[in-house]
């Protein structure tokens, strides 16, 4: 699915053409996604000026001065700004019209997104309350890790995307991640000392900032808010390189399934 960066992405092509805008109508197409659509949300943000455009680890957040619209892309959702005029496609779920003629059009064709309508404090809804901090801020930090690691038997790669630890570091980035700090994805956390938290904490950062400037990861299902896919996968050193060479020793990259999920690493270079 959509990961930080490409959300990120999506958050900042929706920005400029967002920012001060007043929603004229929301039509719910099809509420039947992850959660049915609320009822609210149409007469709620109707007439409503958009103060701010957010994100909190994989959710989109449109400000108004009445609540908060948060949208998550699911796994294969997208979101683009046209002109009202343009064709419907069959799964444009819900669509924001602005006061300007253009409309934010919710395109999910396998409807595991989903759309809410907040007017409590952000923090305190249910599916934000217990997520920890966001990988690019200042209170992340390898000493977090080290800290909240002690202990834990569970390999690093699956401690690191657990997103009560750290929101964000989804798959794809956090086998980068691993490689660029050179520790083994199967590593037991709590066997990962401080220090080599640092090196990974600075990886997750810098990884996660290549991607969001190389405009995310190019999968299958995702595009920017103008239907265009990252390019960050053009310069991924090991997802999804099984047996090619390392691109720093030459060793055959090796894939296991970690978690659930295909993970890959150089087996010389990550200890």
């Amino acid at each position: 699915m959509p990961e930080l960066p490409e959300v990120e992405t999506t958050r900042a092509g929706l920005e400029p053409l967002l920012l001060s805008q007043t929603i004229s109508e929301v039509v719910v197409r099809d509420a039947r996604l992850r959660w049915p659509v609320p009822d609210i949300l149409s007469p709620e943000m109707q007439g409503q000026t958009v103060t701010a455009v957010r994100r909190r680890a994989k959710y989109l957040l449109w400000e108004t001065r009445a609540g908060t619209c948060m949208v998550h892309l699911g796994m294969s959702g997208s979101l683009r700004v046209v002109g009202q005029e343009a064709d419907l496609h069959t799964h444009d779920h819900v669509l924001w019209r602005l006061t300007d003629g253009r409309e934010v059009r919710l395109r999910d064709p396998r409807r595991f997104g989903s759309v809410h309508w907040i007017q409590e404090p952000i923090d305190e809804h249910p599916l934000l309350a217990s997520l920890g901090p966001e990988p690019l801020g200042n209170e992340f930090s390898g000493q977090l890790l080290f800290e909240q690691s002690r202990g834990k038997k569970v390999a690093v790669k699956n401690f690191i995307m657990d997103a009560k630890v750290v929101v964000g570091v989804g798959n794809i980035y956090a086998s980068e991640a691993l490689f660029r700090a050179g520790i083994h994805p199967i590593r037991a956390s709590g066997r990962v000392g401080a220090s080599r938290y640092e090196l990974l904490a600075k990886a997750i950062r810098d990884v996660l900032r290549a991607a969001i400037t190389a405009g995310g990861t190019t999968l299958r299902d995702f595009a920017n808010n103008q239907g265009e896919p990252g390019y960050f996968a053009q310069r991924l050193a090991v997802y999804g390189r099984e047996g090619e060479p390392c691109t720093r020793c030459e060793k055959t990259i090796t894939k296991r399934v970690i978690g659930q999920r295909s993970s890959f690493f150089c087996s010389q270079c990550q200890r």
